[in-house]
């Protein structure tokens, strides 16, 4: 019996994301992503068994929320008093 495939569909994206995939995901490398982590500037993983999972809205939220080039600031998740990346 043939055994199913884990690969998504083409058509579903993943929810979940590991840190090599959520970096990979705004085009960056690991050091800094996690560097960003570490800043607030990115969500914290969510714990899964013994995996680290980022949630892919949250990842792309916390990239929207930082500033252009030129900017000082920027209205979204990271200039909000209860932003839940810090």
């Amino acid at each position: 019996m043939k055994r199913p495939s884990s690969r998504l569909p083409d058509n579903l994206a993943p929810v979940g994301v590991n840190l090599d995939q959520a970096a990979a995901l705004i085009g960056i490398g690991t050091s800094l992503f996690t560097q960003l982590v570490t800043a607030g500037q990115m969500p914290e993983p969510r714990p899964i068994a013994s995996r680290l999972l980022w949630d892919v809205e949250e990842v792309v939220a916390a990239f929207r929320a930082m500033p252009h080039r030129g900017e000082t600031s920027r209205t979204g998740p990271s200039s909000l008093p209860n932003n839940p990346w810090n």
